[in-house]
């Protein structure tokens, strides 16, 4: 028999699962492995920080915060010299064809990290970068200018004269 504790945690996971790896995946570049890990190690650090979560935020904001601090561990790992985390291989971006999916999946793969991190959280998942300021531990203005220079890399890497807010 399951109880009413196992029972909330699976509604939660099966609510917020998707979103939180689809956000893991896109900040460690496509790698599903590694964005798995992530996900997994946040879930665990949710369960074990639950009953310190005052509600300042949505339960999703909370749990998108620590996913993001588990794959910048995993970032910040794989620079000391750990094994690759971040694939450069596939990631989930659809757009247009198959060679403009490509072309942006790579443009966006050789990003910066903190560029692609800010890119990630505000252009695709929809914080504010006062929100993300809190998630990467750096100022809104920081948040600001590495969003404005990963577009201009974007930009460049494809070419275009316009990359959407």
């Amino acid at each position: 028999m399951i109880s009413g504790d196992e029972q909330a945690f699976r509604a939660l996971y099966r609510e917020h699962a998707g979103p939180l790896y689809r956000l893991a995946l896109r900040f460690l570049a496509g790698d599903a492995a590694s964005a798995e890990d992530a996900v997994q190690e946040a879930w665990a650090r949710a369960v074990r920080g639950l009953a310190g979560f005052e509600r300042r935020a949505s339960l999703r904001s909370w749990l998108s915060s620590i996913v993001v601090r588990c794959c910048m561990e995993r970032i910040r790992w794989e620079r000391r010299g750990g094994e690759a985390l971040v694939d450069e291989g596939p990631s989930r971006f659809r757009a247009g064809s198959a060679e403009t999916r490509v072309d942006l999946e790579r443009a966006f793969a050789s990003l910066p990290g903190g560029y692609r991190s800010v890119l990630v959280l505000h252009d695709i998942e929809g914080y504010t970068h006062e929100a993300i300021a809190a998630m990467l531990d750096i100022s809104p203005g920081t948040s600001k200018s590495q969003l404005s220079r990963a577009r201009a890399t974007l930009r460049r890497s494809l070419g275009v004269d316009y990359v959407t807010e």
